[in-house]
């Protein structure tokens, strides 16, 4: 077994192991900060920038004994309490309360003959890659590997191996989690607590709001290189680019994973000459390698080629008039460049729904209505589901709507903190999601950043799943003492 460890030594401020702003916290491995100490603001703001936590007092953790200790003080005070990582779907923001900083949690062990890994609460695939990429092996990671990856599996996971291998929840062995009652817990499908049980199939798909995940153990696949990249399309020269990309689907072997985000590019400087002023569809593909499964063999995947994945990208690619063309061989560890999404902070909202079926002619209304025409900045976005995503894994979890064929997104900037900007954008994504009304099963909650009713956060689960949810979390956390960044309403 191999390791890499995240700095260990003393933080950024310079504050060192140990030492605590608050007598409260006297025996921390990390550190407490307080409104106005170096470091608080820092731990405070994520990459989503609409929303930030404003505590009253950030645990910086060093261990999982750091997280059980501050959950057990806010639980002790009726405080609040909350974890962040990288911030990326932050929704819901403490006022005042207990922010537990898992960034100091960083540490990936790799065990390459079970092909497993064990990684901390605060990892970033970023990480993860790190560690196992050595190895020939790869995690069920997504396109952005500076998200963290514990809060990525808590919601599924719906990564660039997907419809090969399923939900990133589907490959998790087991979780270390700290409860409301100051508990720290592993917890796996054998687990000899039915409790315990309960919060193993909760925390694989039905996010963070049962407890604070310390660690987890994941499975890895065999995955070196990918083929990957993306084609760009000029909208005005293939109005119906989606629809051809929707036919291509039709066909293409599980191996194949694809989206589309329609973007407005501006014409400045840093844009490439070729995609200046245009309106684009990018055309985002990752070919899996075939032969591989996972070791427990929790899916049943065809024998089909890897070859047949390439070819069926070369279909795509004479069906559509190519302005640029990223797609190649890759090596797995450079998978944040196949969807080249941006990597600064900023902040935004988006809604979601999964799709029974793609319609042609919702289809054919989507690129004017996120287009240079609309009222407020769009970048919409299309995932071709099914393969994997579909199939049951041998432990069921809480992921909702396998049968989902589709994924549609909309995402907009907003001003930060601004209300009238996120009611326009708000208004705005619901004309544009109306045309695909008839197929939705229900919302996506990983790709759903904003505020959102009870009825939308409930569509994000089967009725039986999410009653299932609101049993254990009034089980785990009777005093409410975690706060949910998409909370269950109370039936």
């Amino acid at each position: 077994m191999t390791n890499t460890t995240g700095p260990t030594s003393s933080f950024s401020d310079g504050s060192v192991a140990g030492s605590s702003a608050d007598p409260a916290f006297p025996d921390l491995d990390g550190a407490a900060r307080l409104p106005g100490d170096d470091g608080f603001d820092a731990a405070c703001t994520g990459y989503q920038r609409a929303a930030v936590h404003r505590p009253g007092c950030v645990v910086s953790a060093r261990s999982a004994e750091d997280v059980r200790t501050a959950v057990a003080y806010a639980a002790d005070h009726d405080l609040h309490a909350s974890a962040q990582v990288s911030g990326h779907g932050l929704t819901t923001a403490l006022d005042g309360g207990v922010l537990v900083d898992l960034r100091g949690l960083t540490r990936v062990d790799v065990d390459p003959a079970r092909r497993t890994a064990r990684v901390e609460g605060g990892a970033t695939w970023q990480h993860v890659l790190d560690v196992v990429t050595p190895h020939g092996l790869a995690p069920l990671s997504g396109s952005s590997p500076h998200v963290g990856a514990v809060p990525y599996t808590l919601g599924g996971g719906m990564g660039l191996l997907g419809r090969r291998y399923g939900y990133a929840a589907d490959h998790v062995r087991a979780w270390e989690v700290v409860t409301a009652d100051g508990t720290l817990r592993r917890v796996t499908s054998a687990s000899e607590g039915e409790l315990e049980r309960e919060l193993f199939w909760a925390l694989r798909g039905g996010g963070a709001g049962s407890g604070i995940v310390t660690a987890m153990e994941i499975d890895l696949v065999t995955v070196a290189e990918v083929y990957g990249g993306s084609l760009y399309v000029d909208v005005a020269e293939a109005g119906d680019v989606l629809e051809r990309w929707r036919r291509w689907t039709a066909s293409v072997p599980d191996e194949v994973t694809s989206g589309v985000a329609m973007l407005v590019l501006p014409d400045v400087p840093g844009v490439p000459e070729d995609l200046r002023g245009r309106h684009v569809a990018q055309l985002q593909v990752c070919v899996a390698p075939a032969g591989d499964v996972p070791h427990d063999d929790q899916h049943s995947v065809d024998g089909v080629h890897s070859d047949d994945g390439v070819r069926s990208v070369e279909r795509l690619r004479e069906a559509v008039p190519v302005l640029r063309d990223t797609l190649c061989m890759r090596p797995f560890s450079d998978s944040g460049a196949i969807f080249d999404e941006p990597d600064r902070p900023y902040a935004y909202r988006s809604r979601t729904a999964m799709l029974r079926s793609l319609e042609p002619g919702a289809l054919a209304r989507f690129p004017a209505a996120v287009g240079p025409a609309a009222p407020v900045m769009c970048v919409a976005g299309l995932r071709h589901l099914g393969g994997a995503f579909a199939r049951s894994p041998r432990v069921a979890g809480a992921v909702g709507y396998r049968e989902a064929e589709y994924l549609v997104s909309v995402l907009s900037p907003v001003a930060p903190t601004s209300e009238a900007t996120g009611d326009e954008v708000a208004a705005l994504h619901a004309d544009v999601l109306a045309p695909f009304a008839p197929e939705v099963l229900g919302a996506n909650l990983s790709f759903t950043f904003g505020p959102s009713t009870p009825d939308e956060v409930c569509s994000a689960f089967t009725p039986p799943a999410a009653d299932r949810l609101r049993h254990l979390r009034d089980r785990v956390d009777p005093g409410g003492t975690f706060l949910a960044n998409h909370p269950l309403p109370a039936q």
